[in-house]
């Protein structure tokens, strides 16, 4: 007589109140594919989940491309786009006042393009 049995881990997610369907930049490939997620790590036996390795759960950025996860505490610039209780959506950090047009010049060298068709001149 054999008896087998199968120990190991799944981890349930869900994406956290507040912040579904959030999109953020992902710190480690750059990309535009995090998202807040929860997740709830349980030990099974014989594929039926039997402890919770984690009381409360662990609230992460996930990036669906490179799996990276950060904890959410440590990402300001996402915490301040939570929605609200009453569904309006928080605001970025760095976003500019609407109606307000931009000071200065805009990013670049401070030399105008060549006119199309003209040859590039290499100072």
């Amino acid at each position: 007589m054999c008896l087998i049995f199968t120990c190991g881990e799944h981890t349930f997610r869900k994406e956290v109140e507040g912040y579904e369907g959030l999109v953020c930049r992902c710190y480690n490939c750059g990309n535009y594919s995090g998202s807040v997620i929860k997740s709830h790590p349980w030990f099974t036996f014989c594929f039926i989940p039997v402890i919770p390795l984690s009381i409360k759960g662990y609230e992460d950025i996930s990036c669906r491309i490179c799996n990276f996860q950060q904890p959410l505490e440590h990402r300001q610039d996402v915490q301040a786009m939570r929605r609200g209780a009453d569904g309006t959506p928080g605001v970025p950090l760095q976003q500019q006042p609407s109606g307000v047009p931009p000071q200065g010049p805009p990013q670049g060298w401070g030399q105008k393009a060549p006119e199309p068709n003209q040859p590039m001149q290499y100072r």
